[in-house]
Protein backbone atom coordinates (compact mmCIF):
# COMPACT_ATOMS: atom_id res chain seq x y z
CA UNK A 1 0.00 0.00 0.00
CA UNK A 2 1.39 3.38 -1.02
CA UNK A 3 1.02 6.69 0.93
CA UNK A 4 -1.72 7.46 -2.26
CA UNK A 5 -3.31 4.14 -1.73
CA UNK A 6 -3.41 5.04 2.53
CA UNK A 7 -5.65 7.67 1.32
CA UNK A 8 -8.21 6.02 -0.76
CA UNK A 9 -8.07 3.32 1.97
CA UNK A 10 -11.98 2.33 2.85
CA UNK A 11 -13.22 3.88 5.49
CA UNK A 12 -13.26 1.10 7.83
CA UNK A 13 -9.92 0.49 7.35
CA UNK A 14 -8.98 4.44 7.66
CA UNK A 15 -11.14 4.92 11.65
CA UNK A 16 -9.23 1.52 12.70
CA UNK A 17 -5.62 2.75 11.87
CA UNK A 18 -7.13 6.16 13.57
CA UNK A 19 -8.30 4.78 16.52
CA UNK A 20 -4.94 3.01 17.23
CA UNK A 21 -3.01 5.97 16.05
CA UNK A 22 -4.34 8.17 18.72
CA UNK A 23 -4.26 5.62 21.18
CA UNK A 24 -0.25 5.80 20.77
CA UNK A 25 -0.40 8.93 20.83
CA UNK A 26 -2.26 9.70 23.60
CA UNK A 27 -1.00 6.66 25.72
CA UNK A 28 -4.92 6.07 26.11
CA UNK A 29 -5.21 2.17 25.62
CA UNK A 30 -8.67 2.10 22.83
CA UNK A 31 -11.29 -0.55 22.54
CA UNK A 32 -10.62 -3.24 20.28
CA UNK A 33 -11.02 -2.72 16.65
CA UNK A 34 -12.19 -5.96 15.06
CA UNK A 35 -15.60 -4.61 15.93
CA UNK A 36 -14.51 -2.04 13.16
CA UNK A 37 -13.95 -4.61 11.09
CA UNK A 38 -15.17 -7.37 8.74
CA UNK A 39 -15.15 -10.73 10.75
CA UNK A 40 -12.00 -12.29 10.50
CA UNK A 41 -10.48 -10.56 7.56
CA UNK A 42 -7.03 -10.54 8.06
CA UNK A 43 -6.48 -8.95 4.53
CA UNK A 44 -8.25 -6.19 5.94
CA UNK A 45 -6.70 -6.18 8.96
CA UNK A 46 -3.00 -5.63 7.49
CA UNK A 47 -4.20 -2.97 5.08
CA UNK A 48 -4.89 -1.20 8.71
CA UNK A 49 -1.44 -2.15 9.80
CA UNK A 50 -0.40 -0.97 6.54
CA UNK A 51 -1.94 2.66 6.65
CA UNK A 52 0.11 3.32 9.97
CA UNK A 53 3.24 2.13 8.47
CA UNK A 54 2.98 4.34 5.99
CA UNK A 55 1.86 7.33 8.19
CA UNK A 56 4.99 6.65 10.19
CA UNK A 57 7.39 6.63 7.16
CA UNK A 58 6.04 9.86 5.95
CA UNK A 59 7.01 11.59 9.56
CA UNK A 60 10.64 9.91 8.77
CA UNK A 61 10.31 6.61 10.61
CA UNK A 62 12.64 4.13 8.93
CA UNK A 63 11.92 0.48 8.77
CA UNK A 64 14.66 -2.15 9.84
CA UNK A 65 13.08 -5.59 9.63
CA UNK A 66 9.79 -7.63 10.79
CA UNK A 67 8.55 -9.44 13.93
CA UNK A 68 6.93 -12.52 13.70
CA UNK A 69 4.21 -12.99 16.11
CA UNK A 70 2.24 -15.71 17.79
CA UNK A 71 4.57 -18.70 16.89
CA UNK A 72 4.84 -19.93 20.39
CA UNK A 73 1.95 -22.11 21.23
CA UNK A 74 2.05 -21.15 24.69
CA UNK A 75 1.59 -17.18 23.88
CA UNK A 76 -1.03 -18.25 21.42
CA UNK A 77 -2.98 -19.73 23.93
CA UNK A 78 -2.27 -16.66 25.99
CA UNK A 79 -3.75 -14.53 23.62
CA UNK A 80 -6.34 -16.77 22.02
CA UNK A 81 -5.21 -16.98 18.37
CA UNK A 82 -4.19 -20.11 16.33
CA UNK A 83 -1.64 -18.40 13.65
CA UNK A 84 1.66 -16.42 13.60
CA UNK A 85 1.43 -12.58 12.23
CA UNK A 86 3.78 -10.19 11.73
CA UNK A 87 4.50 -6.71 12.02
CA UNK A 88 7.72 -3.36 10.91
CA UNK A 89 10.09 -2.76 13.02
CA UNK A 90 10.90 1.00 12.85
CA UNK A 91 14.60 2.28 14.06
CA UNK A 92 13.19 3.82 16.98
CA UNK A 93 11.71 0.87 18.47
CA UNK A 94 15.22 -0.46 19.11
CA UNK A 95 16.73 -0.08 22.76
CA UNK A 96 20.49 -0.47 23.45
CA UNK A 97 21.40 -4.10 24.94
CA UNK A 98 21.21 -3.45 28.82
CA UNK A 99 19.27 -0.50 28.24
CA UNK A 100 16.40 1.47 30.29
CA UNK A 101 13.05 1.77 28.97
CA UNK A 102 11.54 4.97 30.06
CA UNK A 103 8.14 5.18 32.37
CA UNK A 104 5.38 5.70 30.21
CA UNK A 105 6.50 5.10 26.90
CA UNK A 106 4.70 1.87 26.60
CA UNK A 107 0.58 1.28 27.70
CA UNK A 108 0.69 -2.21 28.75
CA UNK A 109 4.58 -3.64 28.01
CA UNK A 110 5.11 -7.52 27.87
CA UNK A 111 9.08 -8.96 27.48
CA UNK A 112 9.41 -12.33 25.23
CA UNK A 113 12.47 -13.65 24.26
CA UNK A 114 13.54 -14.83 20.80
CA UNK A 115 16.01 -15.29 18.18
CA UNK A 116 16.74 -12.39 16.21
CA UNK A 117 18.13 -12.99 12.48
CA UNK A 118 20.40 -10.25 10.50
CA UNK A 119 19.45 -11.11 6.75
CA UNK A 120 22.46 -10.73 4.33
CA UNK A 121 20.55 -10.88 0.46
CA UNK A 122 17.09 -9.95 -0.09
CA UNK A 123 14.61 -12.65 -0.38
CA UNK A 124 12.31 -12.02 -3.04
CA UNK A 125 10.72 -15.79 -3.75
CA UNK A 126 7.21 -16.33 -2.61
CA UNK A 127 8.14 -19.89 -1.58
CA UNK A 128 11.10 -19.31 0.20
CA UNK A 129 12.69 -22.53 1.92
CA UNK A 130 14.78 -23.01 4.99
CA UNK A 131 17.84 -23.38 2.79
CA UNK A 132 17.16 -19.88 1.21
CA UNK A 133 17.39 -18.57 4.97
CA UNK A 134 20.14 -20.16 5.91
CA UNK A 135 22.19 -19.03 2.58
CA UNK A 136 20.79 -15.37 3.33
CA UNK A 137 21.38 -15.05 7.26
CA UNK A 138 24.45 -12.94 8.04
CA UNK A 139 24.37 -13.98 11.65
CA UNK A 140 21.84 -14.43 14.95
CA UNK A 141 21.99 -12.72 18.03
CA UNK A 142 19.65 -13.24 21.24
CA UNK A 143 16.80 -10.69 21.26
CA UNK A 144 13.88 -9.73 23.78
CA UNK A 145 11.28 -8.01 22.29
CA UNK A 146 8.87 -5.39 24.37
CA UNK A 147 5.68 -6.24 22.88
CA UNK A 148 2.93 -3.54 23.52
CA UNK A 149 -0.95 -3.76 23.04
CA UNK A 150 -3.06 0.16 22.34
CA UNK A 151 -5.63 -2.51 22.96
CA UNK A 152 -7.49 -2.22 26.49
CA UNK A 153 -6.62 -5.17 28.36
CA UNK A 154 -5.03 -7.25 25.45
CA UNK A 155 -8.73 -8.11 25.12
CA UNK A 156 -7.36 -9.07 21.02
CA UNK A 157 -8.03 -11.61 18.21
CA UNK A 158 -6.22 -11.85 15.47
CA UNK A 159 -7.64 -9.29 13.68
CA UNK A 160 -6.80 -6.58 16.43
CA UNK A 161 -3.38 -7.99 16.78
CA UNK A 162 -2.53 -7.80 13.20
CA UNK A 163 -4.27 -4.23 12.74
CA UNK A 164 -2.02 -2.96 15.93
CA UNK A 165 1.13 -3.80 14.11
CA UNK A 166 1.00 -7.41 15.50
CA UNK A 167 1.63 -5.53 18.57
CA UNK A 168 4.93 -4.61 18.51
CA UNK A 169 6.75 -2.48 21.12
CA UNK A 170 9.90 -2.35 21.38
CA UNK A 171 12.78 -4.28 20.83
CA UNK A 172 16.26 -5.30 22.28
CA UNK A 173 19.31 -7.14 20.59
CA UNK A 174 22.59 -8.78 22.10
CA UNK A 175 25.63 -6.97 21.08
CA UNK A 176 27.42 -10.36 20.43
CA UNK A 177 26.74 -11.15 16.33
CA UNK A 178 27.08 -15.39 16.05
CA UNK A 179 27.19 -16.98 12.70
CA UNK A 180 24.74 -19.65 11.57
CA UNK A 181 27.45 -22.26 10.49
CA UNK A 182 27.29 -25.12 13.38
CA UNK A 183 24.28 -23.52 15.41
CA UNK A 184 21.17 -25.97 16.08
CA UNK A 185 18.34 -22.43 16.37
CA UNK A 186 15.90 -25.43 16.96
CA UNK A 187 18.19 -27.26 20.01
CA UNK A 188 18.63 -23.43 21.37
CA UNK A 189 17.60 -23.09 25.23
CA UNK A 190 15.87 -20.31 26.33
CA UNK A 191 15.74 -18.74 30.12
CA UNK A 192 14.31 -15.53 31.11
CA UNK A 193 14.67 -13.86 34.25
CA UNK A 194 12.63 -11.01 35.80
CA UNK A 195 14.63 -9.09 38.74
CA UNK A 196 16.45 -12.81 38.98
CA UNK A 197 13.50 -15.04 38.88
CA UNK A 198 12.69 -17.10 35.86
CA UNK A 199 9.47 -16.15 34.49
CA UNK A 200 9.98 -17.47 30.93
CA UNK A 201 11.71 -20.90 29.19
CA UNK A 202 11.36 -22.80 25.84
CA UNK A 203 13.58 -24.11 23.11
CA UNK A 204 14.25 -23.17 19.62
CA UNK A 205 11.29 -25.83 18.68
CA UNK A 206 8.88 -23.95 20.42
CA UNK A 207 9.09 -21.31 17.79
CA UNK A 208 7.01 -22.64 14.89
CA UNK A 209 8.92 -25.47 14.83
CA UNK A 210 12.45 -23.67 14.72
CA UNK A 211 13.56 -19.95 14.23
CA UNK A 212 14.65 -20.62 11.03
CA UNK A 213 11.28 -22.36 10.07
CA UNK A 214 9.62 -19.29 11.10
CA UNK A 215 11.97 -16.84 9.07
CA UNK A 216 10.73 -18.70 6.08
CA UNK A 217 7.13 -18.58 6.85
CA UNK A 218 7.89 -14.82 6.95
CA UNK A 219 10.11 -14.63 3.89
CA UNK A 220 7.65 -16.18 1.77
CA UNK A 221 4.99 -14.35 2.68
CA UNK A 222 6.24 -11.19 2.47
CA UNK A 223 7.46 -11.66 -0.92
CA UNK A 224 3.75 -12.72 -1.80
CA UNK A 225 2.46 -9.26 -0.67
CA UNK A 226 5.05 -7.88 -2.94
CA UNK A 227 7.04 -6.59 -0.26
CA UNK A 228 9.98 -8.81 0.52
CA UNK A 229 12.72 -9.06 3.36
CA UNK A 230 15.62 -7.02 1.94
CA UNK A 231 19.37 -7.27 2.53
CA UNK A 232 20.25 -5.80 6.14
CA UNK A 233 16.98 -6.28 7.53
CA UNK A 234 16.40 -7.85 11.33
CA UNK A 235 13.80 -10.39 12.03
CA UNK A 236 12.63 -11.48 15.17
CA UNK A 237 11.58 -15.12 14.75
CA UNK A 238 9.20 -14.92 17.52
CA UNK A 239 8.96 -15.98 21.27
CA UNK A 240 10.81 -18.97 22.20
CA UNK A 241 8.45 -18.95 25.83
CA UNK A 242 5.64 -17.50 27.31
CA UNK A 243 5.78 -13.74 27.44
CA UNK A 244 5.66 -12.02 31.13
CA UNK A 245 3.94 -8.77 32.02
CA UNK A 246 6.76 -5.70 32.52
CA UNK A 247 6.34 -2.97 35.49
CA UNK A 248 8.35 -0.38 36.10
CA UNK A 249 11.75 -1.35 37.95
CA UNK A 250 11.71 -4.96 36.65
CA UNK A 251 15.05 -5.79 35.43
CA UNK A 252 14.32 -8.85 32.26
CA UNK A 253 17.55 -10.86 31.57
CA UNK A 254 17.20 -13.88 28.65
CA UNK A 255 20.18 -16.85 28.21
CA UNK A 256 19.65 -18.31 25.15
CA UNK A 257 22.19 -21.58 24.78
CA UNK A 258 25.10 -21.11 21.55
CA UNK A 259 24.16 -17.47 21.56
CA UNK A 260 24.71 -15.57 24.64
CA UNK A 261 22.48 -13.10 26.98
CA UNK A 262 20.53 -10.30 26.50
CA UNK A 263 18.95 -8.04 29.42
CA UNK A 264 16.73 -4.47 29.70
CA UNK A 265 15.44 -2.69 32.37
CA UNK A 266 12.16 -0.55 33.07
CA UNK A 267 12.50 2.97 34.45
CA UNK A 268 10.80 2.90 37.93
CA UNK A 269 9.66 7.04 37.56
CA UNK A 270 9.30 8.85 34.40
CA UNK A 271 12.83 10.18 33.50
CA UNK A 272 14.87 13.57 33.59
CA UNK A 273 14.73 14.86 29.55
CA UNK A 274 17.68 13.24 27.73
CA UNK A 275 17.43 9.84 29.81
CA UNK A 276 16.04 6.39 29.62
CA UNK A 277 14.80 5.85 25.90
Amino acid sequence: MTAREVLKAAPDVVKAADTLSEAARTGRTCPPVRSLLPEGDIDTAYAVQRVNVERGLAAGRRIVGRKIGLTSPAVQRQLGVDQPDFGALFADMAVPESGVVAAGRLLQPKVEAEVALVIGADLPHAECTVADILRAVDFALPALEIVDSRIEGWDIRLVDTVADNASSGLFVLGGTPVPLSGLDLRGVRMTMTRGGEVVSEGTGADCLGSPLGAAAWLASTLAGRGDPLRAGDVVLTGALGPMAVAAPGDRFEARISQLGRVAVEFAVEFAAEGEGL
